[in-house]
């Protein structure tokens, strides 16, 4: 069977990992295959036959989260990179959690971007069904990303599982309220089938009692940089009137595709909650921990990242586990 696939993101990133706009695949085999670790060359340059694998199939569960956050695309960028660092710090300890194998730029035809491979380590961070299912020493994960901000694209692995396992994120950072239907340029059939899930960052009610905490909540913080926040009930149609304060939405197109006869899909339906779970936490992090990164500049962030691999390597060996759990109640 062959898939003709049309994917809105810049030409040049799609040149970078080797596929044009629109371009021929076959589907990917459904045998298990030998996974092959790839120099950071190759990684970064990784050709599209293995773009397709992990790209979108009428088969998979697809989710678009749509974020809105009261800070522009330009402030987001730096406060995503700098929330990220700061919650593996969080989520790492006990041999669990982050590592950082790659993190370099790449620049190509004129474009940009930031290339990263991390290893997560997650025993007692999967949620129990898998880990029923998987030995221990597989609860392993590979996330490699290119981010061409606004755009960027993490494709996510598991080695026990090959490539009958993928969760890949196409993320589009754009200054609006998420109103754009279809601002990752699906065809009409693939449109059609994704879950749109709006996440709001003051809703408390939409998270696990486990994982509140009083000061990354954006219903009570208040920015004494900025100005912003405490986001009340009425926030984002608040935030669509003001001209005062900038917006933007981060919209996460999430494709789960998970081979395993017989438990496929309550596995990737679980995946979903915890990519839903993942984001929700993150944002409010975000948010609440705008007065330390606002006055970042990239150059700043970057060796704060440094500095993070290291200290993520030193917390991973000597510090006990730490964080978010797994997802069961």
């Amino acid at each position: 069977m062959v898939y003709q696939l049309h994917v809105n993101a810049p030409s040049s990133y799609l040149e970078q990992v080797g596929v044009s706009s629109s371009f021929r695949c076959r589907a990917p085999s459904h045998t298990l295959g030998i996974f092959q670790e790839e120099s950071p060359e190759e990684e970064a340059s990784s050709g599209g036959e293995r773009f397709c694998q992990h790209h979108l199939q009428v088969n998979m569960l697809i989710k678009e989260f749509r974020i809105v956050l009261p800070v522009s695309v330009e402030e987001y960028q730096v406060g995503q990179l700098y929330a990220v660092a700061e919650a593996s710090k969080n989520e790492t300890g006990g041999g669990e959690g982050v590592e950082v194998l790659t993190n370099e730029p790449y620049e190509k035809d004129g474009e940009k971007g930031q290339y990263t491979h991390k290893i997560y380590h997650l025993q007692s961070k999967v949620p129990s069904i898998l880990r029923k299912l998987a030995p221990k020493d597989s609860l392993v994960v590979h996330e490699k990303a290119w981010n061409a901000y606004p755009y960027c694209k993490t494709v996510i692995t598991n080695s026990y599982m090959k490539e009958n396992f993928s969760i890949t994120i196409e993320t589009w950072h754009k200054p609006d309220m998420g109103d754009q239907e279809n601002v990752h340029g699906l065809e009409k059939t693939l449109a059609a089938k994704r879950d749109i899930v709006h996440i709001d960052i003051a809703d408390r009610s939409a998270l696990y009692s486990k994982d509140y905490k009083a000061d990354q909540d954006p219903a009570i913080f208040k920015s004494e940089k900025t100005g912003r926040g405490p986001l009340g009930p009425e926030w984002k149609k608040e935030l669509a009137n003001n001209p005062d304060c900038p917006h933007m939405c981060a919209y996460k197109l999430v494709s789960v595709e998970f081979k395993w006869l017989g438990i496929q899909s309550p596995v990737e339906s679980t995946i979903q909650k915890v990519e839903r779970r993942v984001f929700t936490h993150f944002h409010r992090q975000l948010f609440c921990w705008i007065d330390k990164w606002i006055d970042l500049s990239m150059d700043d962030i970057r060796r704060m990242e440094q500095e993070t691999k290291a200290e993520l390597d030193e917390m991973r060996m000597k510090e006990g586990v730490k964080g978010m759990g797994n997802d069961d109640n």
